[in-house]
């Protein structure tokens, strides 16, 4: 029992991380039809921005320890917002009208051009977050002691979600989004601007990515600059699982890969954990082609 409670807690720890990293590949699925597989370079980027931003104003020892996480997750969802806005301008909204292979290339080759600028301003070493910016004592849950770091992690993905789904399905903003989401020549004519509308996507997707980057260097301690891959490629299958293009479904993916992988990591061995999970994977979709809840066109966004 202890094992499980302590893998669980570590799967949803995970888990949070690639459904905050799902839910930029299944928005701007939901609005384009189109696979950012730059998306997972845009989160190893805010991993960058969180330790640039921490050493550069010397934020530990001068700021409380309970801010400090906010102040970097803020300060890197926009600066990575930012680069996702320009992204979307330069790469994807030029080949809108374009076939669907042009616009996968464009995200491939932009992918690439993320990774290399990491390696050549950082270095291809990997680079460390101090281990002790939150030390906080553990918390007991049913008898087992659970690293504090894990819970603030896990709280505040889910806190970034639970508001993301509160912005996208009660304000006039986000009904614009699912609108567009449904059918863009019906959008246009109710006067929604789709060109703007796609660029907000390119901007929140981004920024949630940019958390996610600076949750994982603060709560796992190193990044490196082709992280961005296989969290991305994770990420990715999360989305698939809940159902590409449904807000909800990335957020249960996520936290069901992310659990799968722990309990099997806990329980069989860690180098089975990933053909364990995406054996789940295969099998969902075996029985649930559009993931477990579903791809309708009217539940994308």
């Amino acid at each position: 029992m202890d094992i499980f409670i302590t893998q669980l807690s570590n799967g949803l720890a995970i888990g949070s991380i690639y459904a905050l990293v799902a839910l930029g590949y299944t928005m701007v699925y939901g609005i384009l039809r189109l696979i950012n597989f730059a998306h997972g370079d845009l989160f190893t980027i805010g991993a960058y921005f969180g330790l640039t931003i921490l050493v550069s104003f010397a934020l530990q020892g001068n700021v409380s320890p309970l801010i400090i996480p906010w102040i970097l997750i803020i300060m890197a969802a926009i600066g990575v917002a930012i680069i996702g806005f320009l992204l979307e301008r330069v790469a994807y909204r030029p080949l809108r009208n374009a076939n669907r292979l042009a616009a996968v290339v464009s995200a491939f080759g932009a992918s690439i051009f993320f990774a290399n600028a990491l390696k050549l301003i950082y270095s291809p070493n990997r680079q460390s977050y101090p281990a002790d910016i939150i030390n906080l004592p553990n918390i007991p849950i049913f008898g087992v002691d659970i690293q504090s770091k894990r819970l603030i992690m896990f709280g505040t993905a889910v806190l970034l979600m639970a508001l993301l789904y509160w912005y996208i399905n009660h304000t006039r903003t986000g009904t614009a989004i699912r609108a567009v989401a449904i059918d863009q020549g019906a959008a246009k004519l109710m006067g929604i601007n789709v060109n703007k509308i796609i660029s907000l996507v390119f901007i929140i997707g981004p920024a949630l990515g940019g958390a996610a980057g600076v949750l994982m260097g603060l709560f796992y301690g190193q990044i490196h600059p082709e992280m961005g891959f296989s969290f991305g490629l994770k990420a990715f299958v999360a989305a698939i699982i809940g159902g590409i293009g449904n807000i909800p479904g990335a957020m249960l993916g996520g936290l069901l890969l992310g659990v799968v992988e722990a309990i099997a990591g806990g329980y069989v061995s860690g180098s089975w954990k990933d053909a364990i999970a995406f054996g789940a994977l295969i099998v969902i979709l075996i029985f649930r082609p559009t993931g477990i809840l579903g791809e309708r066109v009217a539940d994308k966004i």
